[in-house]
């Protein structure tokens, strides 16, 4: 017998779950039973109760899926992971959308989805999630927050630009303008100082931290934001399924010998790591020697700017990755060692 019947026997019960702000949509598979179970419940701490008493009879164990939908679908995971019947995966929505269009499924609503989220946990092989410290998930949010408020500053600060260069608004509009950005940034420095005393207090996320500061083009700001992102992974993710996390793995489009489309990356993950890598990415390669060789051979190479600015993002992440793993600094030469024959070009370590 196959290791997937074997999990399978050992666990009947099957379900998926629509999140939603207000409502949770539960299908359900009992046994082999290929009928749904529909159930409705509130999507707070009473409905979740509510939920596992539905589920729950004898010492029958369940497998659930849900999508992963931000602080919705936070609670309610963390709930059910803490209960010793439940099993629990978080899958990409993405790819939970895929998985109904390859089951025909056109529509697209709350029932729909709960019932595609049930057959994807009966089909797919099993992986568990396993939930971030509560360290991290603080950190994630914090960062988070930074990084929302930083984007509503840059908003401030172009509104200002324009305003200061009309002569036909009113000077209190101005005034006003520069007193928002004075609060923002005073909202900003207050959540990094928090920041900063969380990891701290929090001897491993102090050692990344710290050799995260060694890595050209990464400063403080940008070492919050990468880190945010990074402490609630799972320690036992390799460097390519970092990768695959922020998005920046190559998707290839080839059939035949007739079609062949320019790569590009999956952006299947995290933007918000994206974000944060994209600009130590720049900043490394004009100062790091190694990674603006690896850079320049890429454009002789006919490479697109964008991709060679991606191709040294990916870069910096597999570097962040053996940093964390053998706690040693920032060492450029090790990602990119130089042809001796030709000082214009590094070779990819």
């Amino acid at each position: 017998m196959k290791k997937t019947e074997r999990a399978k026997l050992a666990v009947q019960d099957f379900a998926g779950i629509d999140v939603s702000a207000h409502e949770l949509d539960v299908a359900m598979r009992r046994g082999i039973d290929d009928q749904f179970t529909i159930a409705t419940f509130s999507n707070s701490a009473a409905g979740h109760k509510a939920l596992l008493r539905f589920w729950l009879h004898g010492k029958a164990r369940v497998r659930v899926c849900v999508e992963a939908s931000g602080n919705y679908t936070l609670d309610l995971a963390l709930t059910l992971q803490a209960h010793p019947q439940v099993e629990i995966s978080v899958v990409n929505p993405r790819r939970a959308r895929r998985f109904a269009e390859s089951l025909g499924k056109r529509n697209k609503t709350d029932r729909v989805d709960a019932q595609v989220l049930c057959e994807y946990v009966w089909r797919m092989p099993w992986l568990p999630w396993q939930p971030p410290s509560a360290v991290a998930l603080h950190l994630h949010a914090i960062t988070r927050a930074i990084a929302d408020l930083s984007s509503i500053h840059t908003q401030q600060n172009n509104r200002a630009h324009a305003a200061a260069a009309s002569q036909a608004l009113p000077e209190l509009v101005v005034k006003e303008m520069q007193h928002h950005q004075k609060y923002l940034e005073q909202r900003m420095t207050r959540l990094r100082r928090q920041a900063l005393c969380l990891i701290a207090e929090d001897p491993e996320l102090d050692r990344r931290f710290r050799l995260m500061l060694t890595a050209t083009g990464i400063g403080e700001t940008s070492a919050l934001q990468i880190l945010g992102e990074l402490a609630v992974l799972p320690d036992t993710l390799d460097a390519r399924q970092w990768v695959a996390f922020s998005g920046l793995d190559p998707r290839l489009f080839k059939s035949g010998k007739s079609v062949e489309k320019r790569p590009r990356i999956s952006r299947g993950g995290s933007r918000h790591l994206r974000r944060a890598l994209y600009m130590p990415a720049l900043v490394a390669l004009r100062h790091d020697p190694c990674l603006r060789r690896f850079y320049q051979n890429l454009l002789a190479r006919g490479k697109a700017r964008l991709q060679a600015v991606v191709a040294v993002m990916r870069k910096l992440l597999h570097a962040l990755f053996a940093m964390f793993r053998t706690n040693q600094p920032y060492d450029g030469s090790k990602l990119c060692a130089v042809n001796p024959n030709d000082n214009a070009i590094a070779v990819c370590a």
